[in-house]
């Protein structure tokens, strides 16, 4: 609870509310500073920070992964573009990939190769979000998609602003839920290398976000006119997978 609060605390900061750039930057400064007085051996006096260091210490958890997640809530004020998929994944490791490494680290599992799959499956369920949620991105003022991506596909800012899904949406969609659904699929292995009632959690986090790919595939990309999620027989499907991975698809929306 007190790692949700801090995430959830910095998050609120960056995407909240009326508050104009400098007042968000100022406010996740004094996270950062909190962060500092935890790594001096300090206890913050403000609340998410002070139950947060009870945490830290408790379970000997790495700072680095707190910074990171303050860096990209940064980042989220003052960036709206990204250039490439490299960048956007580079956000991504900051974003996304430090809650897994935190969890690691608290199960005492934190080994290289679980560190290597975990990024994988929390760089690809970050993405998949992005995909499905690029109009309510877009009236956010920001784009996920990499511009690269776009060029390469022939689609513009306009066709977004527009929710045109037409043939040259749907290819480049198609093409970033095919390369997002690789890289989870990667990080799979670390199911077996968890104990087994967080391993079948994580099972199932991994279906429910192959289930959402699938929802966007079967939509054509057409994210703009209904937002692909799961709805209630779609529980169905991401148990079966969770219990025996590859043996199902999510059904077609009616």
């Amino acid at each position: 609870m007190a790692i949700y609060r801090f995430a959830r605390g910095a998050d609120d900061i960056a995407d909240e509310g009326d508050a104009d750039a400098r007042t968000r930057i100022a406010a996740l400064d004094a996270y950062r500073h909190g962060l500092d007085l935890i790594a001096r051996g300090q206890s913050p006096v403000d609340a998410p920070l002070r139950e947060l260091a009870v945490a830290i210490r408790t379970h000997s958890l790495p700072l680095a992964p707190f910074y990171d997640l303050l860096s990209a809530f940064t980042q989220d004020v003052t960036t709206t573009r990204y250039a490439t998929y490299d960048v956007l994944v580079d956000y991504c490791r900051r974003s996304a990939n430090p809650v897994g490494r935190i969890l690691l680290a608290m199960y005492r599992v934190d080994a290289p190769e679980n560190l290597v799959a975990s990024d994988a499956i929390c760089t690809g369920l970050q993405l998949t979000n992005f995909w499905q949620d690029v109009a309510s991105d877009w009236q956010r003022g920001r784009i996920y998609v990499p511009a690269e991506d776009l060029a390469r596909f022939g689609v513009t800012e306009t066709q977004i602003a527009d929710a045109q899904a037409d043939d040259a949406w749907r290819a480049l969609s198609a093409h970033e839920t095919a390369r997002t659904r690789v890289l989870i699929e990667s990080g799979r292995p670390l199911v077996r290398a968890l104990p087994w009632r967080i391993g079948l959690e994580l099972s199932a986090v991994i279906a429910g976000g192959l289930t959402i790919l699938d929802r966007i595939d079967a939509v054509g990309g057409d994210v703009f006119r209904r937002r692909p999620q799961l709805a209630g027989r779609d529980w169905l499907t991401v148990g079966c997978r969770a219990l025996v991975p590859g043996r199902f698809s999510a059904p077609a929306p009616a």
